[in-house]
């Protein structure tokens, strides 16, 4: 039985730069630059990196909230980047967003009731007493009241605004959410609650999520495997405890030592990355990490390295691990 939700192929996102009185196109921002990866049924996938490595825009991408370059992406057996406007947005219903910043997403002019509703107008066809007794069991499931529906979001905090957003996403019931960044700008007393609320919905309902973060230890809390992006490229991917206890790849080696410890009197080594993270206008030949990695050899300037399975679904791009 195959077990994978979403598949993706060699996913590109280019932004055109303009220049010139003319405004022509002088070159190309590669924000996704080839990446693939698979997706089960029911599982957390973790992207991480670190800000402007091209993981909210892959997330993006997926849903064609923006339009990839090119690539493919199966969703049930269905590539989405084939399909038309209007079978888009059909899809969407399965296929769900879930913003960083709840108070900017949410539509300021329209109370809980009005925002709840209307995806479930949009998408189904449904009398006034389904749409009423749906909304009724999404704010159940999020932890709200039937006494907030008629308020709007600049009358809530942080972490109901987030409820919200999560509501509306999930009202449809989808199979598939991408929450991009949907505890960050929250505090971290919130963040907590708002993890486990999205554990729970999974467990309930079944979801499959891509989880976008920039922060390791929420992470490693809530996903079961991890794909660590730097300049638009995965460069390691695996089971969350294998990347966060056998990481292979500087990149991620690097990452992982700017986490917190625990304990206080721990004391951890700190990789510093040497310069700056290069143009994704003009990236670099070979390894996108070569002008930083003190491992660099004369081969990754010249030869970007492809995903190599290093066992129990391990992978890493880099040139250190090749025979």
């Amino acid at each position: 039985m195959n077990n994978v939700l979403l598949e993706v192929e060699n996913l590109k996102t280019y932004f055109p730069v303009k220049g010139g009185v003319l405004k022509k196109t002088t070159g190309y921002v590669h924000a996704v630059d080839d990446i693939s990866f698979k997706v089960n049924k029911q599982e957390t996938f973790a992207l991480v990196g670190e800000s402007g490595c091209g993981k909210s825009t892959t997330g993006r991408s997926l849903l064609r909230v923006i339009e990839p370059t090119s690539g493919k992406i199966t969703f049930r057996n269905e590539d989405v980047i084939r399909l038309s406007k209007e079978e888009m947005r059909k899809k969407r219903k399965d296929m769900q967003l879930i913003f960083q910043n709840p108070y900017s997403s949410l539509n300021p002019r329209m109370t809980v009731n009005k925002l709840l509703s209307e995806p479930l107008r949009t998408h189904f066809s449904m009398s006034q007493k389904e749409i009423e007794e749906q909304i009724l069991w999404v704010i159940d499931k999020v932890g709200l009241t039937k006494e907030q529906l008629d308020r709007y979001p600049h009358q809530f905090s942080g972490g109901q605004r987030q409820r919200i957003s999560i509501a509306r996403a999930i009202i449809s019931k989808p199979s598939f959410v991408v929450a991009d960044e949907p505890v960050s700008a929250l505090d971290v007393s919130i963040q907590s609650q708002i993890l486990n609320l999205l554990i729970e919905l999974q467990k309930d309902l079944k979801l499959t999520y891509i989880f976008i973060s920039h922060d390791l230890n929420v992470v490693r809390h809530i996903s079961n495997s991890v794909a660590v992006m730097y300049l638009g490229r995965i460069v390691e991917t695996g089971d969350t405890e294998q990347i966060y206890t056998s990481a292979m790849h500087p990149y991620t080696k690097a990452l992982l030592s700017a986490v917190p410890s625990k304990d206080p009197l721990q004391k951890k080594k700190r990789i510093i990355l040497k310069g700056d993270v290069p143009s994704p206008v003009n990236p670099p030949n070979g390894c996108p990490l070569n002008s930083r990695c003190e491992s660099a050899m004369s081969i990754c300037k010249e030869i970007r390295p492809e995903l190599a399975d290093m066992g129990n679904n391990h992978h890493v791009a880099c040139h250190l691990y090749k025979e």
